[in-house]
């Protein structure tokens, strides 16, 4: 009867395998740096500026503002219009200009035709670009 003890030439090997491990923290470390630029949520902000300077006034001398005030009054850069002369009084500020542009102001009391019509007076004055400004 023979019996065999495994005593041939194996030993045993008391050291750490740590290829698995760093096949772990390399899977980790990937993981890592996929869901850390995907987490971060940044809001672009323009603060104000906290020392201002004092503002302009609105209107600059090559704009023309058409205000449209209560009671079909009519006024161009702060200048009263009457409502029969608008038109012609447009197309005298338009003509010689190459920028075709006005900015529209209706009071809050008036009616929504009025502005209407104002734009279409200022449309048939040769006028491209109509802009709203808040009263």
């Amino acid at each position: 009867m023979g019996m065999s003890t495994g005593g041939g030439g194996s030993s045993l090997n008391n050291e750490i395998n740590v290829t698995p491990m760093i096949d772990v923290l390399l899977v980790l470390l990937i993981i890592f740096m996929m869901i850390i630029p995907m987490s971060r949520k940044a809001i672009d902000t323009q603060l104000p500026d906290p020392n201002p300077q004092p503002s302009q006034p609105n209107v600059a001398p090559d704009q023309i503002v058409l205000e449209i005030l209560p009671d079909e009054k009519f006024a161009i850069n702060k200048e009263d219009v009457p409502k029969d002369q608008l038109l012609t009084r447009l197309k005298s500020l338009y003509d010689p200009r190459p920028e075709k542009i006005i900015f529209v102001k209706g009071d809050t009391m008036v009616k929504y035709s009025d502005v209407i019509w104002a734009m279409d007076q200022a449309r048939g004055a040769g006028v491209r670009v109509i802009g709203v400004a808040p009263k």
